[in-house]
Parts: C-alpha cells; sequence; structure tokens
C-alpha cells in the first residue's frame, strides 16, 4: 500500500492528482473552506493573534485547500471585516447564502480593546500556508504557499487533514480459529492469500480497539431444512474447517480470506496522528475523515479502491487510490496522549452547522431585487446539504485536537 499510493510511480505522486478520481469536500464547496477559515479565525483568536499564524495542510493534494484559504484570507482582509467571506472572495449578504455573518467582537472583526490596544494586524498579513505533500510542487502553485514532504515542527496555528488518515498505509488481517493472520495481497492481481499470525502489537491494538463482533446465539428452534430442490446452490456463510487443517488445505486458506472477520490494523495511523499533533506546539490539530468507532467496526472491513472517478478493485499497483476508512476513536485517543488535552470529534454536519454553514434556502424575495444574487445563494444552499447530508459527507468526522490553548475558546461563535 505504501509503495502504490507514495512509491516513484505511486498514485499520489504522479498524474493529475487526486482530485481528478474521486471528490472530497475540499472539492464540492468553497463553503467548507469558508467554515475552515472562520475556525483558522477562531485560532487565531485563542492564540491572542500571533506576529505569524502557521496553517499546514497534510495531504495536500494539489493545493486546493490552501488556494481557497489564501483568497479567503485576502478577500478578508479586503473587506473590511464586517462579515463572514466566501472563497469566492465575495462577503456572504445573508445567513442563507452559505455562512451566517459574523457577529461584531467576532474573531474575523477587528475591534479594539478596552485598554485602548489596537487591532492585530490583518490575518492576512500573519498567515503562513504550508502544503504537506510527496508529489513535486505544482508549477501553477501561489508563490505565498509553501511546499514541503513532511510535517513542519513548531507549528503555532492550525493544522488540517482532510481526507489524509484513510491513505495512511496499514495492514489487514483475518481472523481465523488460531487467531489474527495477515491478509497478503499479490500486488498485481489483487489475490488474496492467508499470511503469518500478526505480531505481539497488533494483537493487542486488535484486542483493544476491533473487538470480534458477538457469536450469534442459535434459534432454540433450528428452521427445517429444506427439500433438496429447494436448496442453495452455494452456502450464503462459509464455515471454517477445523484448526489442525491450517496451512495444509487450500480450501480452508480461501473460505478463511473470504469468510473470516476482517479487520484493518490502524496502529500506524495512530502514530502518524500522534506524530503530526506532537508537531503543534500551540493551536489545534484537526483531521477530517470517513471513519467508524468500536462499538461498530465493519466486519468485512472497508478496503477499497478509486479510479476515474468510479469505484474499482483496491489493487495495489499504483493505478488507484488504496484507501481505508479511519478508526476514528483509536487515532483521538493516540492524539490525546500526546497532547495531554481532551479532543472532541463530532460528524462534519454538526461541525459546519456550528461554523455557521447555512443550507437553507434563500428567501423568494431576494429573486426580486437581485436575481443573480438568488441564483448564486440558491446554489450555495445546494452545495452546503452535499456537505451536511448525514449519509454522505455530513457523516464524515472531524477529530479536533487543541494542543497548549484553551478549548472553551474554540467554541463557535
Amino acid at each position: 500500500m505504501e509503495r502504490a499510493l507514495y512509491g516513484p510511480e505511486g498514485f499520489f505522486v504522479s498524474g493529475a492528482g487526486p482530485a481528478a478520481h474521486f471528490r472530497t469536500s475540499v472539492h464540492a464547496s468553497p463553503v467548507f473552506a469558508a467554515a475552515l477559515f472562520r475556525l483558522l479565525s477562531q485560532v487565531d483568536a485563542a492564540l491572542d493573534h500571533p506576529a505569524r499564524l502557521g496553517v499546514v495542510d497534510v495531504g495536500a493534494g494539489r493545493g486546493e485547500l490552501l488556494r481557497a484559504l489564501l483568497a479567503a484570507a485576502g478577500s478578508a482582509s479586503g473587506s473590511g471585516g464586517g462579515s463572514a467571506v466566501g472563497v469566492s472572495g465575495e462577503p456572504t449578504r445573508s445567513g442563507r447564502s452559505g455562512l451566517i455573518p459574523a457577529r461584531a467582537g467576532s474573531p474575523e472583526t477587528p475591534t479594539t480593546t478596552a485598554t485602548g490596544r489596537s487591532s492585530p494586524a490583518p490575518l492576512a498579513d500573519r498567515v503562513r500556508l504550508t502544503a504537506v505533500e510527496r508529489a513535486p510542487r505544482p508549477p501553477d502553485l501561489p508563490p505565498e504557499i509553501d511546499w514541503v514532504a513532511d510535517i513542519p515542527a513548531g507549528i503555532t496555528g492550525l493544522l488540517l487533514a482532510t481526507e489524509w488518515l484513510d491513505n495512511v498505509p496499514l495492514d489487514l488481517a483475518v481472523h481465523t480459529p488460531t487467531g489474527w493472520h495477515y491478509l497478503l495481497v499479490d500486488p498485481t492481481t489483487a489475490k488474496e492469500s492467508l499470511g503469518p499470525p500478526v505480531t505481539p502489537a497488533d494483537a493487542t491494538w486488535l484486542s483493544h480497539w476491533w473487538p470480534l463482533p458477538p457469536t450469534p446465539t442459535p434459534s432454540p428452534t433450528p428452521s427445517p431444512t429444506p427439500p433438496p430442490s429447494q436448496a442453495p446452490s452455494t452456502p450464503v456463510i462459509k464455515k471454517f474447517a477445523s484448526p489442525e487443517r491450517l496451512g495444509s488445505d487450500a480450501n480452508f486458506l480461501i473460505n478463511a480470506v473470504e469468510a473470516g472477520v476482517r479487520a484493518e490494523i490502524g496502529r500506524g495511523r495512530d502514530e502518524a496522528w500522534g506524530w503530526a499533533v506532537g508537531r503543534v506546539e500551540r493551536g489545534v490539530a484537526l483531521a477530517v475523515d470517513y471513519g467508524h468507532l468500536r462499538g461498530a467496526r465493519p466486519v468485512g472491513g472497508t478496503l477499497t479502491g478509486y479510479r476515474g472517478g468510479r469505484q474499482v478493485a483496491p489493487v495495489p499497483d499504483g493505478s488507484c487510490d488504496v484507501t481505508a476508512h479511519v478508526a476514528m476513536d483509536s487515532v483521538a485517543a493516540a492524539g490525546e496522549r500526546v497532547a495531554g488535552c481532551a479532543y472532541s470529534l463530532v460528524t462534519q454536519r454538526e461541525a459546519l452547522l456550528a461554523l455557521g454553514a447555512d443550507g437553507g434556502r434563500p428567501p423568494i424575495s431576494l429573486a426580486g431585487t437581485d436575481p443573480a444574487g438568488y441564483v448564486r445563494a440558491l446554489a450555495t444552499a445546494s452545495t452546503v446539504a452535499e456537505l451536511t447530508d448525514p449519509a454522505g459527507l455530513g457523516g464524515h468526522w472531524w477529530l479536533r485536537q487543541p494542543v497548549g490553548i484553551d478549548p472553551d475558546a474554540l467554541m463557535a461563535r
């Protein structure tokens, strides 16, 4: 998986970039970046407006999110700070145009303090944008955005990881009568086979974070066996052979791979997130990704591939994205251990609504006074609905890990 995604000819290193193959929240609507800009403003206020405010985007693709944040910062600087600003550069005009306007006294509205101290320098003059990506720097990337291969240390500001953790390579395991075994894959055909037992470290992670589903209790009254003419041609649930046959019966190996409970060992992702959080000196680390919690792990796993806008088999040959959902509670615990501060974990729908995203239809009266504005607001409402749909992007998780600041200072304003 590491080689297929990040090797010399890997999916994320060569080619046109991930945006050519799948759609994320960043690509779905500028409202997503506008909401993150509001979060950045809250972080800036919690840090007391530092002279240098860092924004580090891990797994930056081709810099799409940072380009949008750069535009938002520039627009906020030139708008007088009177209202929330969309990434398009036009201040939002009502709560029905994507973001609810900021209240007076919010981070987007500079004020003079009671002691007479003047407002801080505009955020656009203090923000420093850094993309972390293994691909070469895009030739059209604005010079204001730095491009590096590793997460820098000493970040004061906001670290973003939007759909990064799902592409941190991991091992797969399948449960057999003798315990957890690694799942092996042919890198050219994607044919699977049973591998050796997992290491003690991975076994410990699986025991704590990926418990086996409860064994179904058999019905006290067995269902009658159907006549031979009605019996299914293939069994619905395959059975394991006895443990004594492990390694000596090819059919058992096939059954173990196909019928066993699968797990995606997230220990490496825990370490990656812990490392990322540790690079933040003061501020917030935010991970946005699709995932699951310990009480609802998917029995069959989630590994899949994407190419050209379609879901495909996860063949690790570099031709497609290879991705698996994130054990969000596991990585959250890892980050909390590093930061020494409690995290928050909410759905994207909850997070965006708290940051002012509004998918309501614009008032029909706007069509009479500003027809073009009405059409724009209607289109924005549609994209906000996509971002907050619980069955789609709105079901993603937002893992917010404060570092060295008061979490209460980050409440939505």
